[in-house]
Parts: C-alpha cells; sequence; structure tokens
C-alpha cells in the first residue's frame, strides 16, 4: 500500500497521482555509456571505475524513484520523497496559496518538472524531476476550484 493510501482522510478519494520522471536515471545511464567506451577502447580500470559508479548511482536513483510519490485528493495535496530521510508535505487544498511549475528545456522535452506548492504563510515546498508536472498542476487546481466553490 502507498503512501498516499496510507494516509488518507474518511470520505477522501485520490484523484490523481505521479511519480519521479525516469529521468533521474540519466546519471546512471552516462556513467554506464562510459564505462562501456572504456571497454571498448582496451581500458579496462575506466571502464571498471565507470560500472561502479553506475552501478552507485543506479541504486541511489531507483530508491529515489520507487519511493517517491505526489497526489491530488478530493482534499489534499499529497507528496512525499524518500526512504530513510523522507521528506513530505500534506496541505489541504483550503490552505493552498498557489502551484508554480518551473520546466527547463529538457524538462519540456522530455515530460518532467519541478512542482513549487506554497501554502497559506508563504511556506514554499518544490518537489523536482515530477513526471506530467502539467497535469499535476491542472488536477490540483481543478480540486482547489472545486473546494472553493462549494464554500
Amino acid at each position: 500500500m502507498s503512501y498516499i493510501e496510507q494516509n488518507l482522510m474518511a470520505g477522501e478519494k485520490i484523484v490523481y497521482r505521479s511519480k519521479k520522471h525516469w529521468f533521474v536515471f540519466l546519471w546512471a545511464v552516462i556513467f554506464l555509456i562510459i564505462a562501456i567506451i572504456g571497454f571498448a577502447s582496451d581500458s579496462a580500470p575506466i571502464g571498471w571505475l565507470f560500472i561502479v559508479l553506475a552501478a552507485l548511482k543506479g541504486l541511489s536513483s531507483f530508491i529515489t524513484y520507487s519511493t517517491s510519490e505526489f497526489g491530488v485528493t478530493n482534499k489534499r495535496i499529497l507528496a512525499k520523497e524518500g526512504f530513510i530521510r523522507r521528506h513530505s508535505l500534506e496541505i489541504l487544498l483550503t490552505k493552498a496559496e498557489g502551484i508554480a511549475l518551473n520546466q527547463g528545456i529538457l524538462g519540456r522535452i522530455f515530460g518532467y518538472g519541478t512542482i513549487v506548492v506554497t501554502g497559506s504563510g508563504g511556506t514554499k515546498t518544490p518537489f523536482h524531476k515530477i513526471s506530467a508536472p502539467l497535469e499535476l498542476r491542472k488536477r490540483a487546481q481543478e480540486q482547489i476550484a472545486a473546494v472553493q466553490e462549494s464554500k
């Protein structure tokens, strides 16, 4: 059971959920390509060094990818990153003042970005390399509007 499902309040339903983008594996892939080039050019020590780096970065990226989740419910915006060192956000839709999206050129091409949730009081919480950030922002804004209309 996911973090979001475990922390649902009574009557709360998940409207949208997202994860980290596969782009978190970029450095592991780059290190692996360098290792392959090293082995192909008869430079085994360089190849082995970059195989170790690729394995370490790949493991780190896999943990980051598999332990991060982001969601919008009919009552809250929820986000969780990390396994041992956890960073989470649970903000009621009535307390969310804004949702900003930062997306560079690569983010626009590959479909990832940084979502910054601003809560009442001006607290800003960024979440990086989220897959389909435009859809997450859109769904959150729709739910915020629905809550405000029902008042």
